[in-house]
């Protein structure tokens, strides 16, 4: 029997942050089901959470993918930079879309105040 989700979401797991991701998930997502990583860094170990993104689709046919990087992500140190986030989370979306052409990829940029920017 194959389970549906709606959407996967891939966010760092740094503990300052969670509290705005839930947030966010009950505004963003509503009633939708999705699958939930977190892991350090996001997209910079790319090659895990391809992985990841592919069990999601495979098993539960999901649909979406939600990239959320964050403002001073210790896993990136000196360069937590919005351009290097910037850079990182479209790489991702590029080889995420040249893998499963039929998902779609909404990136976001997660700061400090728990403000979302889009990118």
């Amino acid at each position: 029997m194959k389970h549906n989700c709606d959407a996967i979401v891939v966010c760092c797991m740094d503990f300052r942050f969670q509290k705005y991701i839930r947030l966010w998930q009950e505004k963003e997502l509503k009633r939708k089901t999705f699958d939930l990583v977190g892991f350090a860094g996001c997209t910079k170990n790319l090659t895990v959470i391809i992985k990841q993104i592919e069990i999601s689709v495979k098993l539960h046919g999901t649909e979406n993918v939600y990239l959320i990087h964050h403002e001073d992500c210790g896993y990136y140190k000196d360069k937590s930079t919005f351009e290097r986030h910037k850079k990182d989370l479209l790489k991702a979306e590029k080889k995420i879309l040249s893998l499963f052409p039929k998902v779609k990829v909404k990136l976001f940029y997660l700061h400090l105040d728990g403000r979302f920017e889009a990118i």
